[in-house]
């Protein structure tokens, strides 16, 4: 199982990097990230939150099939926005509302190297757009006014590895 990072570990403020082949090695860790969300009972976990710097994450929503993003680009997005409640599992126990486009256009290939365009919308782009933020370096608390911030970060307790 692969072992989650948790703030404030340096890896997840930091940019992930391109995925220039596609190989059994990206495929193995594409396999094991969707079972580490699974087990962590998640609906997406990025490269970072499991000490990969590389850009490809993973979303599994309990009604839809396990997704891979590798090297995804959020290339359109809505201009309608709503406001949904964020959690992380690299920051458990810290939920806050975060205002985001409503749905997002995300070209990107699968973890058989195949490419793809997915234009999503509702809490599918929700996701996508919560774990694109991870591969560069972003979290969610991120997009929060400092005092909110400060005061989602009261309840997290960094969990003992």
């Amino acid at each position: 199982m692969l072992d989650l990072r948790y703030v404030p570990d340096e890896v997840l403020v930091t940019k992930a990097k391109a995925i220039s082949d596609i190989d059994e090695e990206i495929a193995t860790l594409a396999r094991d990230m969707v079972e580490a969300v699974q087990y962590h009972e998640g609906i997406g976990l990025a490269g970072p939150q499991v000490n990969v710097l590389k850009r490809i994450f993973v979303v599994y929503m309990r009604d839809d099939k396990p997704r891979v993003f590798i090297n995804p680009e959020i290339l359109a997005t809505s201009m309608e926005e709503n406001v949904i409640e964020e959690g992380c599992l690299s920051i458990p126990a810290v939920w806050a509302d975060v205002k985001r486009p409503a749905a997002v256009t995300v070209p990107a290939f699968n973890e058989k190297g195949r490419p793809f365009t997915l234009d999503a919308e509702g809490m599918l782009a929700r996701v996508i757009q919560h774990e694109n933020d991870h591969l560069n370096g972003v979290l969610f608390i991120d997009h929060l006014t400092d005092g909110k911030r400060q005061r989602v970060m009261k309840k997290y307790k960094k969990p003992v590895s």
